[in-house]
């Protein structure tokens, strides 16, 4: 099965142009602006963004700060600054069409940040061959998320093309901030797909290359993001020494202590110290120390046993060095929660894609906070199913990531839409 080439120009187009403006999880405010008015310019009407599509306290690893200098450079980049206030200081976007016609609600997610590496200058790298690379140091679509929104967006447009030929509701989510697992859960929590019949999701590279899809069963991890405060008392480093309780220290301490904690035999079990911040001068004990760390595990019961001795740590930790300390939730994701029948129709769709021969088996071994929004909806009655389509690429999260977007979107674009015709196809 093709899909019409028009659709492929304009994803390729819109991918690239996302691709120079890369935006981390929850200051996505110039891509929401770009999705909002491309869905409008295709005619359709109900679409929400911003905090309307979150209930707030669920929304996990915000920083207020990020948030308002994205404000201001999405206005300085030409952004109205109404569209900014009617944000809310939350990004992402849902389109809600419904056909007038009885049939099933079809929901598909997408999402929409970036990843925190310095795109490479290697000027072999498609994206400075072509002309398109990130223009925001530091911030660079190097996990595929620029190609995931123009699929959706082309899916918009098919809709929009073909609506007299469609029954029952489509719903289109671009969700933000899936890096750090933490935009899932505060739309999930909003019930925004409490009322959908399926809920499909997608993914470019991983185990599949060029020409390739694979529908995922199993193999995604559950997780718990998690900073870690520990806040001592000062003191003078050399005449004082005995008076400060240093925060750095009990940070230092705990980061060796979770690396201790026994791996679990039922199954696969990680954690992570990724960074450590500490200290305000060489002579001052240190006052402040925060970790970012991770767990997680093959169930939710034993990513559930990491956190749970994580907690035990920290609290063992601030009696014996006399300091206080908090563990902060800042993103979490589960295992995947998929249905059979929805992934027999993602295979009929990938084989009349791809070929047979190029559906192929895969585990991602990572994490996804996708998992979060299906099991919501599972919960309610949906049936759900993710997909991967392929590229070759030389690493996820990596300077030089890349897709060959002329070849792979078309295959994501063509998964969408014919998994749509399957089921609200008029008969």
């Amino acid at each position: 099965m093709a899909i019409d080439q028009k659709y492929v120009d304009e994803a390729v187009k819109v991918r690239r142009a996302l691709h120079r403006r890369p935006e981390e999880g929850w200051t996505e405010f110039e891509t929401t602006y770009l999705i909002v008015k491309t869905l409008k310019s295709y005619g359709f009407e109900d679409i929400q963004f911003g905090k309307s599509l979150y209930d707030p306290a669920h929304a996990l690893g915000r920083n207020d700060k990020l948030i308002a200098k994205a404000e201001e450079r999405a206005i300085e980049h030409g952004v109205p600054a109404d569209f900014i206030q009617a944000c809310e200081h939350f990004t992402g976007a849902v389109l809600t069409y419904d056909t007038g016609r009885p049939g099933k609600t079809v929901a598909f997610r997408v999402d929409i940040d970036c990843v925190k590496v310095e795109e490479t200058k290697d000027p072999e790298h498609e994206a400075n061959k072509e002309g398109f690379a990130s223009e925001i140091p530091g911030n660079m679509h190097a996990c595929g998320h620029d190609s995931h929104t123009a699929s959706g967006l082309a899916l918009a447009h098919w809709v929009a093309d073909h609506k007299d030929e469609l029954t029952g509701v489509i719903k289109i989510i671009f969700q933000p901030a899936e890096e750090g697992t933490r935009g899932a859960s505060g739309m999930a929590a909003s019930g925004i797909v409490d009322h959908v019949d399926y809920l499909f999701g997608l993914h470019v590279g991983g185990n599949c290359h060029l020409g390739q899809v694979s529908v995922i069963r199993n193999g995604f991890l559950a997780t718990t993001k998690m900073d870690v405060h520990f806040t001592g008392a000062p003191s003078h480093a050399g005449s004082d020494p005995e008076k400060g309780r240093s925060a750095l220290m009990a940070a230092a301490d705990a980061a060796l202590l979770f690396q201790g904690i026994s791996r679990h035999s039922q199954g696969t079990s990680r954690i992570s110290v990724g960074t450590m911040h500490a200290g305000e001068g060489r002579n001052v004990t240190p006052v402040h120390a925060v970790m970012q760390i991770e767990t997680r595990g093959a169930t939710h019961e034993i990513n559930q046993y990491m956190t749970e001795r994580v907690k035990h740590i920290v609290e063992g930790v601030k009696e014996a060095y006399e300091v206080d300390g908090e563990v902060v939730k800042v993103g979490e994701g589960t295992t995947i929660c998929v249905d059979e029948e929805a992934c027999r129709i993602a295979e009929e769709v990938a084989a009349e894609v791809v070929g047979k021969e190029n559906v192929i088996e895969s585990q991602p071994g990572a994490s996804e906070d996708f998992t979060m929004m299906l099991r919501r909806a599972a919960e309610h009655g949906a049936k759900g199913a993710y997909f991967m389509f392929g590229c070759n690429h030389h690493g996820h999260h990596r300077a030089n990531f890349e897709i060959q977007d002329t070849q792979s979107l078309p295959v994501g674009i063509a998964m969408f839409v014919g998994i749509l015709k399957k089921i609200s196809a008029k008969a």
